[in-house]
């Protein structure tokens, strides 16, 4: 299979540095970022610093890091293949407590990130004649939880399922792929030490492990008929829960 370039946006931890290891030990091209530069030094580091790996630090709210990371990608390897947007920020807040300055911090970061660096790298594929985007949502978009309150980040992320199967539509023409995949609870530093007390939302009565979602964000980079759909890698979190 011919060697690849892979953008991960939010790689210097959890999901996005799993997913950048995956592809890596295939034996892609991979450009990591993240909006802390010292943990993507550590990252990189961490993951070989080998030739085929690059580094761009970059807040992915600022247009401007979608840029660099498409500038980097064909400056060192060449081409921009696929894109994952997996940058996002994840918090529970009562509705009625949201004020704008938070609301806009999800919007930035989860929307804004998705929306301009997509934009960014969508003329590369275009030159190429093809590429993958791939996004990270969650199920919860569709599936309510009253004990979490969480309205701020499901406004975001539900317009990245949105935007995903627009982007699908307006660009599949064009053998430019777009999808969403959405993760249940996973194990990551974001959700915690007490991670595995949100089992029961998924009706394997377990969480997930980091290398379930990049072993199926691989095999949507990989196909080559896949297309604006909304994949669930949760459990069973969307189909039900399991009572304990």
């Amino acid at each position: 299979m011919k060697k690849q370039t892979i953008i991960v946006t939010g790689a210097s931890s959890g999901i996005g540095k799993e997913v950048a290891r995956y592809f890596l030990e295939k034996g892609d091209n991979v450009v990591i970022n993240s909006a802390t530069p010292e943990k993507l030094k550590q990252v990189y580091q961490e993951l070989g610093a080998g030739t085929n790996l690059a580094m761009v630090a970059g807040d992915v709210s600022d247009k401007n890091t979608g840029d660099l990371l498409v500038q980097t990608a064909i400056a060192r390897f060449g081409s921009a293949d696929v894109l994952v947007n997996n940058a996002g920020i994840f918090e529970t807040k009562p509705f009625l407590e949201v004020d704008e300055a938070y609301l806009d911090r999800f919007l930035k970061t989860n929307l804004k990130g998705t929306f301009f660096t997509t934009q960014a790298v969508i003329p590369q594929m275009l030159k190429q004649q093809g590429g993958v985007v791939i996004n990270i949502g969650t199920p919860l978009v569709n599936h309510a939880l009253g004990g979490a309150p969480t309205t701020a980040p499901l406004s975001s992320k539900g317009a990245i399922h949105s935007l995903t199967i627009q982007l699908a539509a307006e660009f599949g023409r064009h053998n430019i792929r777009v999808n969403t995949i959405a993760p249940g609870t996973i194990r990551t530093p974001m959700h915690g030490d007490a991670v595995d007390q949100s089992a029961g939302l998924h009706l394997l009565n377990r969480v997930g492990e980091v290398e379930d979602v990049a072993e199926m964000v691989y095999t949507v980079a990989k196909s080559k008929f896949i297309n604006g759909a909304i994949i669930n890698v949760d459990g069973g979190m969307a189909a039900g829960h399991n009572l304990n």
